[in-house]
């Protein structure tokens, strides 16, 4: 069963990810002072997360656990 978009941000946030401002539309973007780039995560606080975004959030957040 997908995560929804809000579990997503919420592991961001907890990793210490911050929201830039100005997102386009439903798109919101994160990043990390040791993340190279930004996390952009699309979609309703309440949509089920695509596959791709999961992993994109899974990926960024162990990154900066490191």
């Amino acid at each position: 069963m997908p995560r929804k978009i809000r579990e997503l941000v919420r592991d961001l946030r907890k990793a210490g990810f911050y929201e830039i401002v100005g997102g386009k539309g439903s798109h919101r973007k994160f990043a990390h002072k040791d993340y190279a780039g930004v996390v952009t995560i699309s979609g309703k606080e309440g949509d089920d997360a695509k596959r791709y975004q999961e992993r994109q959030v899974q990926e960024a957040v162990e990154s900066v656990k490191s």
